[in-house]
């Protein structure tokens, strides 16, 4: 059995990649920042099979003894500073948080001694300023804030460690991908929580940035098997994982309240105080390359995500506030 270590094991991201693996029949291994761990995640997470440990990704000694302690075959690293818009105010956190466990990870596996596969997430947001639309491999970073240039960091010293130390490792540039357990803070889940809210009498308007901002949303479900895809074929590189497909921010909130029957326009309100800095406004994946590669393909449509997730938020809205 393939023994697998993942990194922010308690997050969104996490929570998928860790069922995936358990279903492949991995001994899967997780951490992750110990509010992530405890409570229900954490319990839910030791019920369907992972085993947990504490480990410092910020200490390089403490990295190096876990690896030597769990000898993983392969590693996702999923953790790091995840929300944007709090890299403002602290960007040396967001750059430590990000960029050391890499380090400290890849110095783990180039000292192993036995082969170890290393998955590491990176994002869109590397690409925030670029003029060229859809982005792909080749496409110049242009970082846009603190968490994007930290990603950039961890980017490409990934690329560096493969080059140089012949190293298994592959980044995904992925693409915002979503689903019913993006906290809260994430505009995704604002809107369709906003709008359930709403229906439920509880709020009376939502206000926003910028409805024109455009993204590439897809199912976090689906991104985490093209993790799994990048570690399982013969030869290490990177690769975009996205829809291709673009929506706006205004796309979003249409569908979100017509679930609901709500016609968003009456209720969403713009103002550009809530405009964060650092804002790309046009991230568009072509994911040709895994395609071609991976054999991958987004599967969920972006309606029916976020129909999925306004659902979700139905039924925690309508259970914490009965009528």
């Amino acid at each position: 059995m393939k023994r697998a270590f993942v990194t922010g094991a308690g997050g969104q991201d996490g929570y998928y990649l860790t069922r995936l693996l358990l279903e492949r029949g991995y001994v899967v291994i997780g951490c992750g920042r110990p509010q992530s761990l405890t409570g229900e995640r954490g319990d839910e997470l030791r019920e369907r099979g992972v085993e947990l440990v504490e480990v410092d990704l910020l200490d390089r000694e403490s990295t190096r003894r876990t690896i030597e302690e769990i000898a993983p075959d392969e590693i996702y690293n999923l953790a790091g500073h995840s929300f944007v818009p709090a890299s403002w105010e602290d960007p040396a956190a967001a750059i430590r948080i990000t960029s050391w466990p890499v380090i400290n990870l890849l110095e783990a596996v180039r000292g192993a001694g036995r082969p170890i596969r290393f998955y590491q997430s990176s994002t869109s947001e590397i690409f925030g300023l670029t003029p060229t639309s859809p982005q792909d491999e080749e496409t110049a970073v242009a970082p846009a804030n603190p968490y994007a240039a930290a990603k950039v960091f961890a980017h490409q010293i990934v690329s560096l460690y493969r080059e140089h130390y012949g190293i298994f490792a592959a980044s995904g540039i992925l693409y915002n991908h979503e689903s019913e357990r993006r906290p809260a803070q994430f505009v995704t889940r604002k809107i369709t929580r906003a709008a359930c809210r709403i229906k439920a009498g509880l709020d009376h308007e939502l206000v926003l940035g910028d409805l024109d901002v455009m993204r590439d949303w897809g199912f976090a479900g689906d991104y985490v098997d093209a993790m799994w895809r990048m570690l399982d074929v013969d030869t290490p590189q990177d690769f975009v994982i996205g829809t291709g497909i673009p929506h706006t921010v205004g796309d979003l909130c249409r569908i979100a309240f017509d679930a609901l029957g709500l016609d968003f326009t009456a209720y969403v309100k713009v103002d550009t105080l809530f405009k964060r800095p650092g804002q790309p406004t046009r991230l568009l994946a072509n994911p040709e390359r895994a395609a071609r590669v991976l054999g991958w393909r987004a599967q969920v449509p972006f309606t029916e995500l976020i129909q999925s997730m306004v659902l979700a938020d139905w039924n925690d809205v309508t259970k914490s506030n009965p009528a």
